[in-house]
């Protein structure tokens, strides 16, 4: 199947088309806060390089957090309007999807470094969740650790963690689940963890 997929939800900007069985990625690693500027423009730019329109896709996928607030809302808003604009059904990957995907299954804990000691995490166990997203202090996350393959996109001090790709993460979800893609665009709703930090001041 063809189709495009989408992940601004942290500090990189991952894009992935595939078309007739032939994948073509871009990926900015230090994106940052850059996400609105330049995900449409480096997507026309990887669409012609795959010689692909988003008419030709099957689908768009998008990765709706955990991460960044404001990189996941433009994710998400960017995949939905795609969609509508060209009658294209969906599929919803989940950050922590991206980490776990990297590996071949077992008992895996995707990391995400929330900062202040802080992170969000999912368990998998054979790719099926069985820790829910959650966010942990550092000891508790230690204590995972111990019965879980940690995997993060960065090094973690104090604790056992294999860096990965979220790239590679990305496509391995993309291409493992495409039996979940959905023709409700509300599928594609953004995973917050906990509140955002300006919600937590009020």
């Amino acid at each position: 199947m063809n189709y495009v997929a989408i992940d601004t939800s942290g500090k990189n900007l991952s894009l992935i088309a595939k078309n007739n069985g032939k994948i073509f990625t871009y990926y900015d690693e230090t994106c940052g806060t850059k996400h609105s500027d330049k995900i449409m423009v480096e997507l026309e730019n990887l669409l012609n390089v795959a010689n692909l329109t988003l008419k030709e896709c099957d689908f768009i996928a998008c990765t709706v957090g955990a991460g960044s607030f404001t990189g996941i809302r433009i994710g998400v808003a960017t995949a939905k309007a795609l969609c509508f604009a060209n009658s294209l059904p969906c599929l919803s990957v989940t950050s922590f999807d991206t980490l776990s995907y990297n590996k071949q299954g077992g008992k895996v804990l995707a990391v995400i470094d929330a900062s202040h000691n802080g992170f969000y995490v999912c368990g998998y166990n054979d790719f099926k969740v069985e820790i829910e997203p959650c966010y942990l202090m550092k000891d508790a996350l230690k204590e995972l650790a111990k019965e879980y393959q940690a995997v993060s996109l960065t090094d973690i001090e104090g604790v056992k963690t294999e860096k990965v790709s979220v790239l590679t993460g990305l496509i391995n979800a993309v291409e493992k689940n495409q039996d979940k893609i959905s023709v409700d665009l509300n599928s594609l709703t953004p995973l917050y963890v906990r509140k955002s930090q300006a919600e937590e001041g009020r």
